[in-house]
């Protein structure tokens, strides 16, 4: 719900920019800090004519002009999970799910064949309606011709559910997932072992191949709690006859006998069975496994007419997160050769420390051997895993006309190098822990010079038909800051289901019998009533934060690219975001990328201002390094990038397991590296900013003070693109997110750059009046709610012009179309209107404005009427039950919660206030307070712009007349409420929530006058 505006507060006059929001409840609502928070202001009234969104696709991103960012095009817009119970879909129901996608102002769906939701598997009829059945490529086909028809695009999972699986192979098959298990029997000192080759320790399929068995002495010194300590000189083959062993320990300490058992690990994808005879999951680190997707997509799936549609409608093959279930350790029948070619070292004498079992390391050498053999060993993985799966699949996707999508993470492997494979690499709000797992993939994704960086947003555990948009967009502001452009709605069901109540089968729901994940959108909802104000917004951030090129102040280089572990960079995370810098993530792999090259004092396509480096954060914070990478590093530091090491750099070691000299080598490239003058080593992480100012480097955006704003840069041509926000590193973070209210710079590229504000909940685009020139940059003030995001260009005069009826054309003999703006001003706000300066204020009296040729001059208001609190209203709710609609009729003289209304504390639809208000003509800000969930605003039978859904404050601007004005408040809610009693076994649980407007609702009025005259 949204929370209730900010109590009086006192208004120091403050004689610089402003960029702020007429939003605290004060005798001055406007507050002078104004103007960002509540969007543009000088045309704010009701919407254009017309879709918000473009219908048809665009091949290529337009520059700004009319309509540019008020009516994004196709493929900047949201996106749906579209959960099919397998093929139990009738493809006329399939057409009419694409048109109510379309209408709704989303760009795409996923069609993921997923039903966790159906317990009883019994009704689903896998042989006829299963993934890949001809019934599936029916509907596939279906859904393909109708996106063409509306000009959105279909992507495609690459098997049922995750993860990827096909039919076509048995556990045993040599393209099925692999594990590899181990088994043991400890030996006395001079006692001889004779019996079967010891058993796996993990239980798993009977099915299974003796790889090896060794011996190794124990050695206590290097145990631990968890693990028991070997001696790794002591390691040493031991011959089998059949399958006994007959050995003789040494005389001198204890001894074990260790098998490794090489077997398929049976995995299958989630929730199945999706098809008969039933989907194994593929071996992800070989090509067999891959080629066994290819083949049966090749041999089954692309029908003719698929093949022909994905030209026309076809986006993406996705693949969901990398869940490879094994007690055992992964693995891949050709991993000893790979290993022993990339590493240059045999890894049989290193596998007592890297089996694994019930996922934990089960023996252990001294702890540095260890843990370089077993960085040794993943990094293998990781390679085979992102040539011969991601690599491949892309290649193929590619041979489609189709972009390769995935969530590249769950195993340990470098996810950072594979965001720079895929086309679109994905991220999840639900299992990334902070925006660092985003900035990971930001860095995969930009220096590869890729566009899109997708998430699975809003997949809330327990959170079916109680999840809300406000919660969502709070969930999603930040993520957009750390480089996130594509937002991928968890979800939108398919309509019905075998044995589905109501309101329509749900993917996710019920969940083990009780309330599931979030959320099935859809017509089902009562928000989906207001569901283009949500999609375009999020249309609009993704279309700003796609323009051009992405910039960042720093590389943060990462031994090892895992993502989704919430572990971010020292200071850089903590103290760097709060002050105003911006980083991203970079793996070795990435420097060998034609685009990872420094120009002009800058790293790659991001314009990187300086690469930072750090100990390995994965494992023990070693200082590591290959040598590959420091000679790069040296290359870059010559060429006048500034790098900043944090740690004892001069004694660091390779990552993996040393051949002969090579920690030598490194450390000779490393000393030569350190003698750079462009290079800088501290030893504690308070040193980091202070070696940065002395490199003079310094981020795009500065302010004074310690915030929670989020920022994120785009550049396009001369024109640069702000994307702020008010957000959260963490989705839990403690202290929760205050508003803020303080000045920033930004660095502008154009010298006669000017700034705009571009408000993605309207689409429309406003030149700021009141802002300070900078010789780098643009300095004005940002006031924002928690949560809340603004965007603003900086641009040359006129580029969100005359084209732009939102924006007036520069006034006659303005030189190149610039005007003179305000600096400072004592009144509340100051916004251009048409070609002059106007000033408002919510209180009468002589304000005094400074403008940027120095001159002062000042503005007399006339009265202006006190704030009037909105008690009274009439409610009108349109009830949503199983069986039909009821309406209900409520007077109310003080807005409640519908919870607390008797005859509608169950209900869950649509509720529409109205009330009415006699005024004198002013303008005036309309106040709504708390809203659950959305709403849409009507005066005088005229609907306003979209609301701030974060933060619902409007300007009703001039379109309130004198005499009596009718407001009408429209909220839809979830359905939670009614589904806790219409089926209790399953929603019983959930507690009863606060629908409704609560308010307190109140217009602020405001008087207005040329900032060099007088008003009435």
């Amino acid at each position: 719900m949204h929370p209730h505006l900010d109590p009086p507060q006192a208004r120091p006059d403050r004689p610089h920019a402003r960029l702020g929001s007429p939003l605290a409840r004060s005798s001055s609502p406007l507050s002078r800090r104004g103007f960002l928070g509540l969007g543009v202001v000088a045309t704010a009234g009701f919407t254009l004519d017309g879709p918000l969104l473009s219908t048809g696709p665009v091949a290529t991103a337009p520059s700004p002009s009319a309509g540019w960012f008020a009516r994004p095009r196709r493929a900047v817009r949201p996106v749906v999970r579209w959960w099919w119970p397998d093929a139990h879909v009738d493809p006329a129901e399939i057409r009419r799910e694409v048109d109510q996608l379309a209408d709704a102002g989303f760009g795409g769906a996923e069609i993921a064949a997923v039903h966790h939701s159906i317990r009883d598997k019994s009704v689903l009829d896998p042989a006829a309606h299963g993934w890949g059945t001809p019934a599936w490529s029916t509907a596939v086909e279906a859904a393909l011709d109708q996106a063409a028809r509306r000009g959105i695009t279909i992507d495609l999972t690459i098997g049922p559910s995750w993860p990827a699986a096909v039919p076509s192979i048995t556990p045993e098959s040599e393209a099925a997932c692999k594990e590899l298990a181990h088994g043991s029997v400890p030996v006395a000192p001079g006692a001889t072992y004779t019996g079967p080759v010891p058993p796996p320790t993990v239980d798993g399929r009977p099915e299974r191949t003796l790889l090896l068995v060794q011996a190794a002495r124990i050695d206590p010194a290097h145990s631990t709690r968890d693990e028991t300590g070997l001696d790794p000189a002591s390691v040493r083959n031991v011959t089998v006859v059949g399958e006994t062993i007959t050995w003789t320990a040494p005389e001198e300490g204890d001894w074990l006998l260790i098998s490794y058992w090489q077997r398929g690990s049976g995995q299958r994808p989630e929730s199945g069975p999706h098809t008969a005879p039933e989907c194994y999951v593929v071996d992800h680190f070989s090509r067999a496994g891959t080629q066994a997707v290819i083949d049966f997509w090749e041999s089954t799936l692309l029908t003719p007419a698929i093949r022909r549609l994905l030209r026309r409608s076809g986006g993406a093959l996705f693949e969901d997160s990398i869940e490879i279930e094994t007690d055992a350790l992964p693995w891949t029948p050709h991993l000893p050769e790979e290993f022993e070619r990339r590493r240059g070292y045999a890894l049989a004498p290193f596998l007592p420390v890297i089996v694994l079992a019930d996922e934990d390391p089960v023996f252990a050498y001294d702890p540095v051997l260890t843990r370089h053999a077993r960085k040794d060993y993943w990094d293998t993985v990781s390679k085979l895993f992102n040539e011969h799966h991601f690599t491949m699949l892309r290649d193929w996707a590619h041979s489609l006309g189709l972009g390769s999508r995935a969530q590249p993470y769950g195993l340990q492997t470098d996810a950072i190098a594979a965001a720079a494979i895929l086309d679109v690499p994905e991220g999840e709000s639900l299992g990334f822990k902070n925006l660092d797992d985003y900035r990971c993939l930001a860095g995969g994704r930009d220096v590869a010079g890729h566009e899109v960086l997708s998430s699975e947003a809003g997949a809330y555990q327990g959170g079916a038909y109680t999840t809300t948009w406000e919660k969502l967009l709070r969930t999603m502001g930040g993520a957009y800051a750390a480089g996130l452009n594509q937002t991928v709605l968890h979800g939108f069901s398919y309509a019905t289901a075998p044995g589905a109540g109501w309101p329509g089968f749900a993917a996710f729901t019920p969940y083990n019998g009780t309330t599931g994940y979030a959320e099935s959108w859809g017509p089902r909802q009562p928000t989906w009533h207001h569901i283009t104000d949500i999609s375009g917004y999020f249309a609009r951030v993704h279309l700003i934060t796609r323009q051009g090129t992405p910039r960042a102040d720093v590389a943060v280089l990462r031994q090892t690219g895992y993502t989704k572990t919430g572990i971010g960079a020292s200071w850089f995370t903590a103290s760097g975001i709060p002050t105003g810098w911006t980083h991203q993530f970079i793996s070795g792999a990435l420097l060998d990328l034609p685009s990872a090259r420094v120009v002009n004092g800058r790293l790659a396509r991001p314009a990187y201002k300086a690469l930072f480096v750090e100990g390995d954060r994965f494992y023990a914070n070693e200082c590591t390094m290959t040598t590959a990478v420091a000679g790069k590093l040296l290359a870059y530091a010559r060429a006048g990038l500034p790098i900043v090491l944090l740690g004892a750099w001069g004694s660091a070691s390779v990552p993996g397991v040393p051949r002969d000299g090579e920690n030598a080598r490194l450390r000779a490239i490393l000393a030569d590296l350190l003698a750079e003058p462009a290079v800088r080593m501290v030893t504690a992480a308070a040193d980091v900013p202070a070696a940065l100012d002395a490199l003079g480097v310094r981020p795009d955006v500065r302010y004074a003070t310690t915030s929670t704003l989020l920022t994120l840069r785009r550049v396009d041509g001369d024109v640069d693109y702000y994307y702020l926000c008010n957000g959260k590193h963490q989705e839990n973070a403690k202290p929760p997110v205050a508003p803020i209210d303080h000045e920033v710079t930004l660095a502008r590229t154009a010298r006669d750059g000017v700034p705009y504000l571009l408000d993605p909940w309207t689409g429309r685009a406003e030149r700021i009046a009141l802002y300070t020139e900078e010789p780098d940059g643009i300095r004005l003030r940002v006031t924002l709610q928690p949560s809340q995001a603004r965007i603003v260009a900086i641009a040359r005069p006129g580029l969100f012009g005359p084209s732009n009826p939102s924006v007036p054309s520069a006034p006659s003999g303005d030189k190149g179309g610039r005007r003179v703006h305000a600096t400072g001003t004592d009144a509340d706000l100051v916004r251009f209107d048409g070609e002059r300066l106007t000033v408002r204020a919510a209180q009468a009296g002589t304000y005094t404005t400074t403008l940027s040729n120095g001159r002062p001059v000042t503005t007399t208001i006339g009265p202006v009427p006190s704030p009037i609190p909105l008690t009274s209203w009439r409610l009108r709710v349109t009830d949503w039950r199983p069986d039909a609609k009821v309406t209900h009729s409520v007077d109310l003289d003080g807005l409640v919660p519908w919870s607390q209304i008797p005859e509608l504390a169950d209900v869950s639809g649509l509720g529409t206030y109205t009330t009415t208000v006699e005024l004198s003509g002013s303008g005036a800000y309309l106040e709504l307070g708390e809203v659950t969930d959305t709403c849409r605003v009507r005066v005088n039978g005229r609907r306003t712009d979209p609301v701030d859904q974060i933060h619902p404050v409007l300007d009703l601007g001039r379109h309130l007349r004198r005499g009596t004005n009718t407001i009408e408040v429209e909220v839809a809610t979830p359905l939670g409420n009614r589904l806790r009693v219409a089926d209790p076994a399953v929603y019983g649980g959930l507690a009863r929530q606060p629908y409704g407007l609560m308010g307190p609702v109140r217009l602020v009025p405001y008087g207005e006058a040329p900032a060099n005259g007088s008003g009435p």
